[in-house]
């Protein structure tokens, strides 16, 4: 019965906002700034990148002061660790901005999907190409497969010759990635944009 209670009040612990703060500012402390640097000694890098040798814990305060600026501990692991003279709210802004941007600039590649039977008409082959030629210029990859019913599975020949044909149509804005390939009644190729130089 006691050890039921014990665990109740862990749980309860760990769910109270102070449990949560404090995990959360672990995780999410990166560098050690001015007073949390506890070291003796440290090895100063300038604002400027310049080297200023090995200097007491308190000595780089003093001087990070002087500049009006934030001593940073950027290789904690070092023997001593490095520290740096920086402005750390402009540093965390700019480190901000360019993550910003490099999600800005990321493109999510999406595999699109068209689905074919081995007795497709000559009109729906062309509006599915169409469509694939589409996805394929906007830049997805694409998934071509066939699906077979009943007997149309003592022919799969008529599939793979179906997906070569829609890979040739597909050749000037496309790569094949994987040739067609039967998984059990689908029979699958993959696409890729030609990459334009």
């Amino acid at each position: 019965m006691l050890r039921a209670d014990a665990m109740a009040s862990a749980l309860l612990f760990m769910e109270s906002p102070i449990f949560l703060l404090e995990v959360f500012s672990i995780s999410n402390m990166e560098h050690q700034i001015n007073e949390e640097i506890t070291d003796k000694e440290v090895r100063l890098v300038g604002p400027d990148g310049a080297q200023l040798g090995i200097v007491s814990a308190a000595e780089a305060l003093n001087i990070a002061t002087e500049h009006n600026l934030d001593l940073v501990k950027i290789a904690p692991m070092a023997t001593p660790p490095v520290c740096k003279i920086m402005d750390y709210g402009k540093y965390c802004f700019e480190q901000a901005k360019r993550e910003k941007e490099a999600k800005k600039n990321q493109r999510i590649v999406e595999v699109k999907e068209i689905r074919m039977s081995p007795g497709i008409g000559l009109n729906d082959f062309n509006i599915k190409l169409k469509s694939g030629q589409k996805f394929l210029k906007e830049g997805n990859r694409l998934k071509v497969s066939v699906r077979f019913r009943g007997r149309e599975m003592t022919h799969t020949n008529i599939g793979e010759d179906l997906l070569t044909r829609f890979a040739a149509q597909c050749a000037e804005v496309a790569t094949v990635d994987k040739d067609p390939k039967l998984d059990g009644r689908h029979m699958t190729m993959f696409l890729s944009p030609k990459v334009i130089k």
